[in-house]
């Protein structure tokens, strides 16, 4: 083999080997890259759906652990399921006079702490954050906001309901549950 041939074959190997080396350099990078970016792309969804439905459900999920959902608050029950009858101005918009009444089609804020035999269940405390609620709206469980007509901020009322037995939690399904509701304040 010519000199000239020797030396050009060796470039070419040469290229060919930096080529490959490059080629394995950015196989190396995507495989690192394109999972870094899918965790990422997660994260960012997450805290886009998270702070989202804090929006529009006016701070967290809330739920009685005794329908489909509730108004706003940070109340995690057993459901997820949030609607939110006020916004963040509302919160601090609630009445507590205690000459006002409960009734339907009114907006309160109240705490509640749900148990079953004596037992606090999960996702059944409102942990004190407080939850909006508009009476007759049917987000809670059956006869849980009727049971609330007539009470007066600051009062502390005894509600007691039954889960359906369909309910979608097997420790809540059919059985009866006794929330301590608090009365924060009524809405105007």
């Amino acid at each position: 083999m010519k000199k000239e041939n020797r030396k050009m074959a060796q470039e070419r190997r040469a290229k060919e080997r930096r080529k490959k080396e490059l080629q394995r350099k950015i196989s190396r990078i995507i495989v690192i890259v394109i999972p870094l970016i899918a965790v990422i792309a997660l994260i960012v969804a997450i805290i886009m759906t998270s702070d989202s439905s804090d929006s529009s459900s006016g701070s967290d999920n809330t739920t009685t652990e005794s329908d489909s959902g509730t108004e706003n608050n940070t109340e995690d029950t057993s459901d997820t399921d949030t609607s939110d009858t006020g916004d963040s101005a509302d919160a601090a918009s609630y009445s507590t006079d205690t000459s006002l009444t409960i009734g339907d089609g009114d907006t309160v804020n109240i705490d509640y702490v749900g148990s079953i035999d004596g037992v606090e269940f999960d996702g059944g405390n409102t942990q004190g954050q407080g939850t909006d609620l508009t009476i007759g709206s049917g987000r809670y469980i059956d006869d849980f906001e009727e049971q609330l007509i007539g009470a007066h901020p600051g009062d502390s009322v005894e509600v007691t309901v039954t889960f359906p037995e369909d309910y979608g939690n097997e420790e809540l399904n059919g059985k009866e549950a006794v929330f301590d509701v608090t009365v924060n304040g009524i809405y105007q």
